[in-house]
């Protein structure tokens, strides 16, 4: 199933973030767990972990450039879960 992940909200005042570094590249799969991305906060550093086993498919924000609350990050393909 293709998702397309977008930033979500840290913190009630949180607008952007600054993406620091992506796990995995596109066409890497990835587990249940493993880390995909990090983001920086003026308060926080997380890092966004997979619900499911997947597939990266796309990256739309590139490391070190800011991203709003809501934009797409990347897009995956999440394995369906039995």
């Amino acid at each position: 199933m293709k998702v397309t992940l977008k930033l979500q909200r840290y913190g009630m005042n949180m607008s952007e973030a600054t993406l620091l570094e992506w796990f995995k590249k596109p066409g890497e799969s990835f587990s249940t767990g493993d880390p995909l991305y990090s983001v920086e906060t003026e308060k926080v550093n997380e890092e966004f972990i997979a619900p499911t086993p997947g597939r990266m498919l796309e990256v739309s924000v590139c490391e070190g450039e800011d991203a709003k609350v809501g934009q797409a990050l990347c897009i995956v393909d999440y394995e369906p879960i039995k």
